[in-house]
């Protein structure tokens, strides 16, 4: 019998909304979905991320970054011998970097190029029908399509949801991740982070998204009433499932 956990991911303080949270309840339980108590709200275990933090910077696998996003679009938009074309990952300006300096505001990266030298043939296995099979992390890829990724944020002394939900997935022990298509390139970044923490691997499935008659996503910053809109309509939690690919 498997279990049904909820995870309230409020991080980012700046965009977390009581009503949105208070929406996810009320969705879940229309579409038949019933959580264990408490739900794991990520704000509250800020520390444990941080823990991972120190860890991974005691390794020499992340630096301080000082790069407004206009910084980086400037220097991405500067010619770059060697550059590759069409890449837009960060141009690892402050890699140079080692934790002495990090200032206040710094955001905290990861040294994708030290990082991906601990791989050793880590793979994912994926049951979505788009990218169903077993992956392998190409470092190449991981370098030039993903980057220096952002591990701890600049706004507030705390982690990305790229970090958090890979903690949390590890000490829930979580075995199978179901969700959006959307979030399927991040899973790369992922696994590299569970490898270098050593941490479990669960099972990824990456269901369609929900779209609109344009064709564009449902998203909280579009439509934070997504699934009651729905609802309203006379929709079912039937077709809700249908509608992701999940009958």
């Amino acid at each position: 019998m498997g279990r049904f956990l909820l995870r309230i991911e409020d991080t980012d303080i700046d965009r977390a909304r009581p009503e949105w949270e208070a929406l996810i309840y009320e969705d879940l339980s229309w579409l038949g979905l019933h959580w264990e108590m408490p739900v794991l709200r990520q704000s509250e275990h800020l520390d444990l991320y941080n823990e991972k933090l120190v860890q991974l910077a005691a390794r020499g696998l992340i630096y301080p970054c000082s790069c407004s996003r206009s910084d980086i679009r400037n220097a991405l938009s500067a010619p770059q011998e060697g550059a590759a074309m069409g890449v837009d990952t960060y141009p690892s300006t402050c890699r140079h970097r080692d934790m002495s300096s990090r200032q206040p505001g710094d955001a905290l990266r990861l040294n994708m190029a030290r990082a991906v030298q601990h791989l050793n043939g880590a793979y994912f296995s994926e049951t979505g029908s788009k990218h169903a099979g077993h992956h392998l992390l190409d470092p190449q890829r991981l370098i030039t399509e993903i980057g220096d990724a952002v591990l701890g944020r600049k706004e507030i002394e705390t982690v990305s949801y790229v970090l958090a939900s890979v903690v949390d997935e590890a000490a829930q022990g979580i075995t199978h991740v179901v969700r959006g298509e959307d979030l399927y390139q991040i899973t790369f970044l992922q696994v590299l982070l569970q490898r270098l923490l050593d941490l479990p691997t669960p099972v990824y499935h990456h269901h369609r998204l929900i779209r609109d008659d344009q064709g564009k996503r449902l998203a909280k910053r579009d439509d934070a009433r997504a699934i009651a809109k729905f609802r309203d309509d006379g929709a079912t939690p039937q077709d809700i499932r249908a509608l992701v690919g999940l009958t």
